[in-house]
């Protein structure tokens, strides 16, 4: 029997399945999430529905926000269901559901009604998935890019703003005007710094007004810097049969992901925050070292096997691991250039935290899938890939393998594997990238010149020569070969 998911049927949900031990009536908000998306219910609302389920801090509940077309997509699934979501831990030795509910409201798709909740005095930290792209970072500088249209719109109308940003200057305008206390703002992103990142934002944006917004939010909010971590790959149609055919739940959106979460949070919260420390996550005066492990060694990872397995024609995570050449690059690039650019962390063991996501991505159970890793390059690059090469060059120590990664991307770019089948290139610039992955066949300087992606890395010659040998062996002997010269 498959039962349709709401707070109504709880009771009719088989016993294979975990649910809320806590009531709706037990929960009030304390938190505005913006962008309810898969790795949010993964993550942060799953640790919070530990914590209401141990009995403390109900009185910090989520209310899920949005401002996007498919903010308000979600909304539409989830209402019908009481903002609930089962999620999946895909652990190959037995998958097990929990319904999580720990979202109790999603605010209206519209920002007036937006700005009031996060104006509410009980709300006390708004949080942010708006992805890695949406934090309106110049690549030129890495700083805030103050000339976006968007950005340039909510300047000249601070009133009637549409961007996250906007949204949360009214808000704590509002609050301050109102006596309230400024919320905390909490990005749960996966960039480096994310506090500081979205704090860029805010006050960038704020500079622009004709008031002391900036001075005072500057002096005023908070902006805790947060490491996060957990694989969740799309829902689409196999696994909202998953979650019905083995769990018989009708769930409209539906979470799996990966049984392994981690969360490091800067504990600068002046208003309070839930004590997250008792179900799991850990608090630190410095997330940075966790946040430089973790880019460089999973998702610096990730990049290394993408590429490679896209070119050959792998669509699985999870294949791309079996295959002794893409997880022979991997082993290699990881020991050789990656993990020796990590500063040790107290406790730590960079050699036991790499084996662990050699585990994680041999989770055949989790599904995930080469073209996700590759899609955005033109935005990952720059973020788990090209910061390690900087510090390799700069400390004088050789880039060959990192070089050839770079080499698969570009080779992948030029928009067909190996075998000559098309590749759908996912990416903002996938038009430029193509048109300079092809010419880069014949000038490997073009790929290079891409400034906003690569800065001035294309103009050191130790880099530029060892692309350049990578992606000439890409072309005459395929991935394949090039790969099994590498590993040795």
């Amino acid at each position: 029997m498959i039962t349709k998911l709401s707070l109504s049927n709880l009771s009719a949900i088989g016993g294979n399945v975990t649910k809320p031990g806590y009531t709706r009536a037990d929960l009030s908000p304390g938190i505005v999430h913006i962008g309810v998306g898969n790795f949010h219910r993964a993550h942060q609302a799953i640790y919070l529905h530990h914590l209401f389920e141990s009995g403390r801090d109900r009185d910090w509940a989520i209310v899920g926000a949005g401002v996007k077309s498919y903010d308000a997509a979600m909304r539409a699934r989830l209402e019908p269901q009481d903002w609930l979501t089962t999620v999946v831990e895909l652990d190959p030795a037995g998958f097990s559901a929990t319904i999580s509910g720990s979202m109790i409201d999603f605010s209206e798709v519209d920002p007036e009604a937006l700005i009031a909740r996060m104006a509410s005095p009980e709300i006390r930290i708004v949080s942010l998935t708006v992805t890695e792209g949406g934090y309106f970072v110049d690549a030129k500088t890495g700083g805030f890019d103050a000339s976006h249209p968007d950005i340039v719109a909510d300047a000249a109308n601070p009133a009637k703003p549409t961007t996250v940003f906007g949204l949360i200057i009214a808000a704590l305008m509002r609050r301050r005007e109102a006596g309230t206390p400024p919320f905390t703002v909490m990005s749960c992103d996966n960039l480096p710094e994310n506090g500081h990142v979205a704090r860029n934002a805010v006050l960038g944006l704020a500079m622009g007004r004709d008031d002391d917004a900036h001075d005072w939010i500057a002096e005023n909010v908070a902006f805790p810097c947060g490491m996060v971590d957990c694989i969740t790959p799309a829902t689409g149609p196999r696994e909202i049969a998953l979650v019905a055919e083995k769990f018989g739940i009708d769930d409209a959106a539906p979470v799996v992901c990966e049984p392994f979460r981690q969360w490091v949070l800067e504990d600068n919260f002046p208003q309070g925050r839930p004590a997250l420390e008792t179900v799991g996550v850990e608090f630190v005066e410095d997330v940075a070292p966790y946040e430089l492990m973790k880019l460089r060694i999973l998702n610096g990872g990730h990049a290394t096997i993408a590429y490679p397995a896209g070119l050959m024609g792998i669509h699985y995570v999870h294949e791309a691991m079996e295959n002794p050449f893409v997880s022979g690059f991997l082993k290699k690039l990881e020991f050789t250039e990656i993990i020796p650019t990590v500063p040790q962390i107290p406790g730590v063991s960079l050699e036991e935290y790499y084996h662990k996501i050699v585990e994680r991505f041999s989770n055949p159970a989790i599904g995930d899938t080469i073209p996700r890793l590759c899609l955005d390059g033109s935005n990952r690059q720059p973020k788990f890939i090209l910061p390690t090469v900087a510090a390799r060059l700069a400390a004088g120590q050789p880039v060959g393998g990192l070089a050839l990664e770079v080499a698969l991307w570009c080779r992948y770019c030029a928009g067909t594997d190996d075998k000559g089948n098309a590749i759908r290139i996912e990416d903002i610039a996938s038009d430029r990238l193509t048109r300079n992955a092809l010419a880069a066949r014949d000038n490997p300087s073009v790929w290079l010149s891409m400034h906003d992606i690569f800065g001035d890395l294309g103009e050191i010659s130790e880099f530029s020569a060892a692309f350049a040998e990578a992606i000439g062996n890409l072309w005459t002997d395929g991935t394949e070969a090039t790969l099994a010269r590498y590993i040795g």
